[in-house]
């Protein structure tokens, strides 16, 4: 067996110290593209002697496994010519550092070198070795080199201690990988199968077999979450992947996929789990802020980080926020590094989709150059699946937005004007840059007068304004670190240099998946001025990062029509794609259309709005419970609450509570308790009893669809009987959906269904999902809008939704009073 790391990952794990400190921070994305080109230049203009991009392997074999150490070296550099007698590694960095004010190579970088030149002596029988440090500076392109001989008796012995260091790592890994395998191959399905469940698993683990992609139509009853990360678990211990990326959307999805895993540990499942939670929630301090003069807990936290680590790493399996957070407490670091550096040891990782396909959030620890291998994740490097994880993308048909705004990118005339402002009296350079960006915005500007937006093909002049400013203030950051005590200016330069080089990341990519335009803000255009690079096609830059999996499972129980999603989300004609089955009985749930109401713009007004609050009393008078009501726009909303306030409400019998436009967490979770109730309490009889007759008053949830509440709750038997959704879910024409509908008209297809109709039938389905989340349950959604009844939306109603009922606010009352007759 072999267990593998890469040298980078190595000396960066066991060699790190000091303080996190992101005074000192600059964009890494910003210098990787340019660092790579002038690796190649400096490569070129070398000699003969001069061998580039040397891969290197070195095994050091231990009584259990090997340990594999991999890497590439820039250059070796020949000895015996050109008066070269020793061969020496050439390890190249790109920097915006002032290059006269380094006293020496950066400790990690060298040891890195020294690395190569040890693999390479073992390899070639050379008894001395040079290593030399090639420092370019990004912006002028100036050389700066340090250069360093040993004897490999040297190296050596510098060489097996750093092996020696990380054995304690390995010897666990081997030990926990032996005694993770042999729990899953004793692992049973924890349930008996619902109708459908053991074939939907099977598919899954097919297509991680033959490392393919899979799309699943889920509704609910199927058992998405265990019915995909079983065979998952069960493809781990066959080695098919190294390990599990459960991505999510919410933290509702997190926590169940977190149940799940342990569910699966109370049947015998042993396996490593980390929950990743952004950094703004799990910082201690009450303002993030990432400098040890702040905060204590970066303050040496590399000095105490490792110890940390192993000691969670022999005491735990599941690694979520509490845990995290007691350990980092404990240890005295930062919980959110804790996580991170934790999910190197983890089989299974339950994370939000930008973790993974973000261009600059992605864990680079995994998916970044030199990453193969890293931490203890690469021990099953020998399998099929090459040791490449599986990703388990869970509510996937948000992914298409996220995707759009993962790789869109903005910059706004406005923000150069005031940032030009703040550097005046700090960086004469920065605000000459500063203006010929604005200088060149305002060009673009004056091509908008008469429209307020325009498409537009050629932004080199920007595209090379921006490069130079972002250059200029790559060099500013590396040469003025510090707090806000001793550059006020630092943190807002920061930012606006993440805006740009996102911005220039981005344009790097664009292609016949992009549309670039201007828009003029504001009324009679007298607002801010915007350029966009809009990725209305995400599906080749997804694909790029589904590249970094053996195999995706792409589920959700809204993936209709599956080929527009199949499309947008990186599938090809050999991909997988099926509609699961669901084992609750269809006729639980009673389904009408409202035939003559509307949410058309050409129909609202008091009228529609009375009639819509007409449906709304008739159908929550048929039986008390605890209703949703959604709807197209806050805006909406409120129209149709006054009305239903004015003419219907009886607050004797019914209680309304209303989503507001902005709701923070403890608002959000008491509406929802609410609905939930407080079921898990032990009440004295007379207390029972006063409770049962109090719920005989409704509870109506005045909801928007698309909002916080249409997706990701779970609210079972009585705690919701029923859902209204009002209108088709359209999104407001707007110059984005506007853009995504000529787009696609261009690419033949359907332009109003790929920008209109698809997105707002989602958000219906996931609405009217929130209904029926047992196989006990009962209750009934109703659709009022006479559109639903043409076949352009029938035809995007899900299997289940065969048998409805068109009713009209005369006769809803008497069709719902016979459901629930039947029923109750």
């Amino acid at each position: 067996m072999e267990i593998r790391i890469s040298v980078r990952a190595l000396v960066e794990f066991i060699l790190r110290s000091g303080d996190i400190d992101n005074r000192k921070r600059t964009a890494p994305e910003g210098a990787m593209a340019e660092g790579g080109r002038i690796h190649r230049m400096i490569q070129r203009r070398m000699g003969a002697e001069y061998q580039a991009e040397v891969t290197l392997r070195f095994v050091y074999p231990t009584p259990s496994y090997d340990l594999v150490v991999e890497g590439r070296a820039d250059g070796v550099i020949h000895g015996n010519s050109a008066g070269q007698e020793t061969t020496v590694i050439d390890e190249i960095k790109g920097t915006y550092r002032d290059l006269e004010r380094m006293k020496g190579p950066v400790p990690v970088h060298l040891a890195q070198a020294k690395c190569y030149a040890y693999m390479y002596a073992a390899k070639s029988g050379r008894e001395r070795m040079g290593v030399r440090m090639t420092y370019c500076q990004l912006e002028t392109e100036e050389l700066r080199y340090f250069q360093e001989e040993y004897s490999v008796r040297e190296l050596e012995g510098w060489f097996f201690g750093l092996l020696e260091e990380y054995r304690k790592w390995a010897d666990f890994g081997y030990e926990w990988q032996r005694v993770r395998t042999a729990s899953i191959k004793a692992l049973a399905f924890p349930y008996a199968y619902r109708e459908g469940q053991k074939e939907l698993a099977g598919y899954v683990y097919r297509s991680i077999a033959r490392k393919k992609k899979l799309f699943i139509e889920a509704p609910t009853g199927v058992g998405k979450t265990l019915s995909t990360l079983f065979p998952a678990v069960k493809a781990v211990g066959e080695e098919k992947a190294g390990r599990i990326f459960y991505l999510t959307a919410k933290t509702i999805t997190r926590t169940v996929a977190d149940n799940t895993f342990q569910l699966l540990r109370e049947k015998g499942l042993r396996m490593k789990t980390v929950i990743l939670t952004a950094k703004e929630k799990i910082c201690f301090l009450e303002e993030t802020q990432c400098d040890p003069s702040a905060c204590p807990y970066a303050k040496g936290h590399y000095d105490r980080i490792n110890e940390a680590m192993y000691n969670l790493l022999l005491q735990e399996d599941h690694y979520h926020r509490e845990t995290i957070e007691a350990y980092a407490r404990r240890y005295q670091v930062c919980p959110f590094e804790l996580s991170l550096d934790m999910s190197l040891f983890s089989d299974g990782i339950i994370c939000d989709y930008n973790y993974v396909f973000d261009p600059h959030v992605y864990l680079r620890r995994f998916f970044g150059d030199g990453a193969q291998g890293s931490g203890m994740g690469a021990w099953n490097t020998g399998a099929a699946g090459g040791g490449l994880p599986v990703f388990l993308i869970d509510e996937a048909h948000n992914l298409v937005e996220r995707g759009r705004e993962m790789y869109s990118a903005l910059l706004v005339k406005e923000d150069f004007l005031a940032l030009k402002r703040t550097v005046k009296e700090y960086d004469r350079k920065l605000e000459r840059l500063l203006e010929r960006c604005n200088a060149q915005m305002l060009s673009l500007k004056r091509e908008c007068e008469g429209w307020r937006v325009i498409p537009v093909k050629e932004i080199d002049g920007l595209v090379n304004a921006v490069e130079k400013l972002s250059e200029a203030m790559g060099t500013w950051l590396e040469e003025h670190e510090g707090g806000p005590a001793r550059n006020p200016a630092r943190e807002e330069i920061l930012e606006f240099y993440f805006v740009l080089t996102h911005f220039l990341d981005i344009y790097d990519r664009l292609d016949d998946n992009y549309v670039v335009y201007t828009e003029l803000s504001g009324e009679e255009g007298k607002g801010d001025f915007w350029l966009k690079l809009f990725c209305v096609n995400p599906s080749v830059n997804l694909q790029e990062c589904m590249g970094r999996a053996v195999s995706t499972i792409l589920f959700s129980a809204t993936l209709l029509p599956i080929q527009y999603y199949k499309g947008l989300l990186g599938g090809d004609g050999e991909d997988y794609e099926v509609y699961a089955r669901s084992s609750f009985d269809p006729g639980r749930k009673g389904l009408f259309i409202g035939r003559d109401v509307t949410s058309r713009y050409s129909r609202r007004g008091r009228q529609e709005y009375y009639s819509i609050a007409r449906y709304l009393h008739e159908i929550t008078a048929q039986r008390s419970g605890n209703y949703l009501i959604f709807f197209p726009s806050h805006s909406f909303l409120q129209s149709v609450y006054e009305i239903y306030e004015e003419c219907f409400l009886d607050e004797s019998r019914e209680e309304c509570l209303i989503q507001e436009d902005r709701m923070d967490e403890e608002e959000r979770e008491y509406f929802l308790s609410r609905f939930e109730g407080n079921r898990d309490c032990m009440l004295e009889e007379k207390i029972c009893m006063e409770v049962e007759e109090e719920e005989e008053r409704s509870l109506l949830g005045f909801c928007v669809m698309g909002g916080i509440f249409s997706e990701g709750i779970d609210l079972k038997k009585d705690s919701l009987i029923g859902a209204v959704i009002v209108g088709t879910g359209l999104p407001q024409v707007c110059t984005e959906r506007e853009i995504l509908r000529r787009y696609f008209d261009g690419m033949g297809k359907n332009g109003f269904d790929y920008a209109y109709r698809y997105p707002g039938m989602n958000k219906v389905l996931q609405a009217a999902g929130r209904v029926i989340r047992t196989a006990e349950d009962v209750g009934i959604v109703v659709l009022l809008d006479d559109r639903f009844l043409s076949p352009s939306y029938q035809g995007l109603f899900p299997r289940e939704w065969t048998e409805y009922e068109a009713v009209t606010a005369d006769r809803i009352a008497g069709r719902l009073e016979r459901f629930w007759n039947e029923w109750l």
